[in-house]
């Protein structure tokens, strides 16, 4: 799920790099200096699993896990997506650099939400834990796919059939990472409670 370079309007396109920069600082912010290997090991994943695409039609599914990389590094989140997204971008040609603010807001956005919703609602106990990361997982891929389909509308009439269909493709998509984040957040809460605590910098 990566927007490319020209497709979307030039104000969009740079409004979204201002937007991406301004949240990317304030992430920065959050984030203590011990907890950088936390953030580049998450980083790591988000590079990873978005680089296994699978062609559907005009356009091409993968993992996102944008909702479980909010609830590993909560405000932290936007500065590990952005960093992946460059790097993707530079090494691989997935999305462009003129269209990194919007691919960032993206996904970025997404995972900050559903890393508050996993601090404010996980309560004490695992299965609580595994519900809400599962809810968390699976809903950060529902809201980008959502806001994918708000930034494809605004290039106009010609982008309505691909935004439609990019929205049906990530249904099962939204299944499986939630699958996928109920699970590590289950093995990560029995192994390394330590992880889910959000525990960086300010934000803490």
């Amino acid at each position: 799920m990566h927007i490319s370079d020209g497709v979307l309007p030039i104000s969009v396109a740079l409004g979204s790099g201002v937007a991406s920069l301004a949240i990317a600082a304030w992430s920065v912010k959050q984030t203590a200096n011990e907890d950088l290997p936390k953030v580049a090991v998450v980083t790591a994943s988000f590079f990873v699993s978005s680089l296994i695409h699978v062609p559907l039609g005009p356009t091409s599914v993968h993992l996102l896990i944008p909702g479980l990389v909010g609830v590993l590094l909560g405000p932290a989140a936007f500065l590990a997506i952005l960093l992946g997204l460059l790097l993707q971008s530079l090494l691989f040609q997935f999305g462009g650099l003129t269209a990194l603010g919007a691919n960032a807001l993206m996904m970025g956005i997404p995972a900050l939400l559903c890393g508050l919703l996993f601090k404010r609602l996980r309560g004490d106990t695992q299965k609580q834990h595994v519900l809400v990361g599962g809810l968390a997982g699976g809903g950060g891929t529902l809201l980008a796919a959502a806001l994918l389909a708000l930034l494809l509308a605004s290039g106009g009439e010609d982008f309505f059939g691909v935004m439609k269909l990019a929205l049906l493709a990530h249904l099962p998509v939204f299944v499986v990472e939630g699958l996928v984040s109920a699970f590590t957040v289950s093995f990560l809460f029995r192994v390394k409670p330590e992880l889910l605590a959000q525990q960086l910098g300010a934000a803490s």
